[in-house]
C-alpha cells in the first residue's frame, strides 16, 4: 500500500498539468497519483494517459465525463488506495523538499498510531506579488506531537484549507462526503464535513503547498465570485445545514466549525453587498433569514458579532464597514 494518494482533479489543463506532475513525480515508491481527467476537451486526457503509460506503478489516469472540481475529488476519493489522501489541484504543485518530509512523516504513523489529519502550511504563488504569502499554523498548533481538538487555538481569521489537509484515506471514505456536481467552493465542504470525524492531528511545520492565483479565469476572482455567488450561496447554505444537524460534537470543535462556517457566511455577504444591486442585497437578507429559521440560536450567535451587526444593517454605514471587511478578506484568501 502506498503512504499517500494525490487526486489532482484536472480540466483543461494542458497548460500546466506538466509542472504539477514533475513536483509530484519525485516520489513515485511512496505515492500514488490520481488524475481525474474530468471531460476535458484539450489534451489533458492524453497527457494523463502518458504519465500513465510512463508511470505505470504511480500514475493512474481517469477519464470521466464533466462534472466539476467536487464530482472529480469523488472520484478520486472513489478510486485512492493510499493510506492517505491529499488534493492537489492541476494549476498548482507542491515543494520538494517540503514533500520529502511529509512523505517521511507519515511514514511514521502505523497502522497502529494512524492519525486523521496532518496540516502543513501552503504558500500563496500570487501573479505579480513581490512578496509571497506563507500561510502557518504555528501559533494555533503544537508541532511535533498527536494532538486533539481541545488543544487548536485557532485566531480570527485563521482557518484550514484544503491546501493545508491531509486526511487518513479511509476516515473519508466513511464519512460518507459527498461533494455536489458542477459547483465552485467545494473545497469548504472539504475541510468542514469531515472535521465530524477527525480525532488525532499532527501539525508540520513546512510550506509544503503552492498554492497558484491570479488567472483571470480563477473561480476566486472577484469578478467571478460575484458572477457565481449561486454557488458560493450553495455551499454557504450547506455548510450550515450540516452544522445544524451535528450532535455530539466537543466544544473546541463546535467552536471551530463555527468560526469557519462564520468566515464564510462573512465572504458571501460581503459580495453580495459589493456588487450591490437590488437582487443581492435581498440574496444577503435571505440568506441572514435562513439562519434564522433553521437555527435561531446560530444567528442569535452571528447576528450579534460584531460582523453580523454591521452585514445585516443597511446604508452608507454598512458600505463603509463592508469594504474594510472585503479588504480584510482580500488578505486572508488572496482574492484578486
Amino acid at each position: 500500500m502506498k503512504v499517500l494518494s494525490i487526486i489532482v482533479p484536472a480540466y483543461n489543463s494542458q497548460e500546466y498539468l506538466d509542472q504539477v506532475m514533475q513536483s509530484l513525480l519525485v516520489e513515485q515508491e511512496q505515492v500514488e497519483i490520481l488524475i481525474i481527467d474530468d471531460g476535458s476537451t484539450d489534451n489533458t486526457g492524453n497527457l494523463a494517459d502518458d504519465y500513465e503509460r510512463k508511470y505505470p506503478t504511480c500514475v493512474r489516469a481517469i477519464h470521466q465525463k464533466n462534472g466539476g472540481h467536487g464530482e472529480a475529488v469523488n472520484t478520486g476519493i472513489l478510486y485512492a488506495t493510499g493510506r492517505y489522501l491529499k488534493v492537489v489541484d492541476s494549476d498548482d504543485w507542491v515543494d520538494k523538499e517540503a514533500y520529502h518530509k511529509i512523505i517521511n512523516q507519515l511514514n511514521q504513523f502505523t497502522e497502529e498510531k494512524e492519525i486523521d489529519l496532518l496540516i502543513s502550511n501552503y504558500v500563496y504563488e500570487k501573479q505579480g506579488a513581490k512578496r509571497k504569502k506563507v500561510v502557518k499554523y504555528t501559533s494555533a498548533l503544537p508541532k511535533n506531537e498527536v494532538f486533539g481538538w481541545k488543544n487548536v487555538s485557532f485566531s480570527k481569521g485563521q482557518y484550514l484549507l484544503m491546501h493545508s489537509v491531509i486526511y487518513r484515506t479511509q476516515l473519508i471514505k466513511d464519512s460518507g462526503l459527498r461533494l455536489p456536481k458542477h459547483t465552485f467552493y467545494v473545497d469548504n465542504l472539504f475541510v468542514f464535513e469531515p472535521l465530524l470525524h477527525v480525532k488525532k492531528m499532527y501539525y508540520l511545520d513546512v510550506d509544503f503547498y503552492r498554492y497558484f492565483i491570479g488567472r483571470e479565469d480563477q473561480s476566486v476572482n472577484e469578478e467571478k465570485m460575484i458572477a457565481q455567488i449561486d454557488q458560493q450561496l450553495f455551499v454557504n447554505k450547506r455548510m450550515i445545514d450540516f452544522y445544524n444537524r451535528m450532535e455530539d460534537v466537543s466544544f473546541d470543535l463546535r467552536n471551530y466549525l463555527f468560526n469557519y462556517l462564520e468566515i464564510i457566511t462573512i465572504v458571501s455577504s460581503v459580495l453580495l453587498i459589493k456588487d450591490n444591486t437590488q437582487e443581492s442585497l435581498w440574496k444577503k437578507e435571505q440568506l441572514w433569514y435562513y439562519i434564522e429559521e433553521n437555527n435561531p440560536s446560530l444567528y442569535e450567535k452571528m447576528r450579534y458579532r460584531f460582523t453580523g451587526r454591521v452585514l445585516t444593517k443597511h446604508g452608507i454605514t454598512m458600505r463603509y464597514f463592508t469594504i474594510n471587511i472585503y479588504k480584510m478578506l482580500q488578505k486572508l484568501y488572496g482574492f484578486n
